[in-house]
């Protein structure tokens, strides 16, 4: 049986589609036609021998076999890019001191400070977990090269401060139903399975120690739809919040980013709860120019979360 050799450059175009939603955008991107990235797609789904693409609406979406395909592709094109960059930056020596949000540090950086190692042995990394105030406030004392953290939008971006994406803010319980055995549950839609708040007693809160812009944003959204609040549980660590959530302690309130297997997202509408904006995911820079290793980490870093956020919406919790 003849061994299948998929092509590294239709597999990017085949990333870069779904990545963007759109394969007139990856053409674009790619800087090839409509009609050469068609071929690429029908050449990969021969390769491939089963159907990778079904339509939906005016676009199109990936088959279970494209799904599969897709992840496949993501760490072929992974390894294929760590191996041009070990190649470039075999000589690459110096330092970088990362900073993260408690949200990334399981997600992204595990894979992220391997694939960096493996192609830049002689650089050192210092990574640091720590909120977004904290983060924001060792760039400014020249401490971090790099930190990835959430902007609620309370304070000015850094002039070397990049958006990253923007996320919404969601309304998070417990994955499990039963674990929740408290009066201000009461069942509405038992066949779904589906608990709603009652507007006589007041909502558990969740949240993380103050100072915390998401705090503030939830409070401020209670009080303005009428809804009594009691703070249920607090701590300086997204741990014990998961923890006290799973446990079903209350309600917290964070974006749908690496959210662990023992909570879930709730219906707001269901559970008669307001309505919550969108955050920021930015990527800071202590410098317009960094230096070349810091520069590289950035480079992965976005590489990163691109890939997680696309996974995010591919593949259903």
């Amino acid at each position: 049986m003849t061994q299948v050799m998929f092509d590294l450059d239709v597999l990017r175009t085949f990333s870069t589609g779904m990545a963007l939603g759109s394969y007139a955008r990856a053409a674009d991107k790619l800087g090839r036609s409509t009609s050469a990235v068609s071929a690429q797609l029908k050449k990969l789904e021969s390769q491939a021998g089963t159907v990778l693409f079904r339509k939906e609406g005016r676009g199109l979406a990936l088959t279970d076999a494209g799904e599969t395909l897709l992840a496949y592709a993501h760490r072929m094109l992974e390894l294929n890019d760590e191996a041009s960059a070990a190649l470039r930056g075999a000589d690459l020596q110096g330092w970088v001191r990362l900073g993260l949000q408690e949200d990334f540090g399981e997600t992204l950086l595990p894979a992220v400070l391997g694939r960096f190692a493996r192609a830049h042995p002689k650089v050192r990394i210092e990574a640091c977990v720590a909120r977004s105030g904290e983060l924001r406030e060792r760039l400014e004392l020249g401490q971090l090269d790099l930190a990835l953290a959430w902007d609620a939008g309370d304070q000015p971006l850094s002039p070397h401060a990049e958006r990253v994406a923007r996320m919404p803010l969601l309304w998070i319980g417990p994955t499990a139903p039963e674990r929740v055995d408290a009066p201000w549950w009461t069942e509405r839609e038992h066949r779904a399975g589906i608990r709603a708040v009652k507007s006589k007693e007041p909502l558990p809160l969740i949240m993380l120690d103050a100072p915390c812009p998401l705090r503030e944003i939830v409070i401020t959204a209670l009080d303005r739809a009428g809804l009594p609040w009691r703070r249920a549980f607090g701590s300086a660590s997204l741990a014990a919040l998961w923890a006290a959530t799973s446990a079903g302690l209350g309600l917290t309130v964070r974006t749908p980013f690496g959210l662990p297997a023992q909570v879930r997202a709730l219906d707001r509408a269901v559970l008669s709860l307001p309505a919550l904006p969108q955050i920021s995911l930015v990527l800071y820079r202590a410098q317009a120019r960094a230096e070349a290793p810091a520069s590289r980490l950035a480079t992965l870093l976005l590489e990163a979360v691109r890939q997680h956020l696309q996974l995010e919406t591919v593949q259903p919790r």
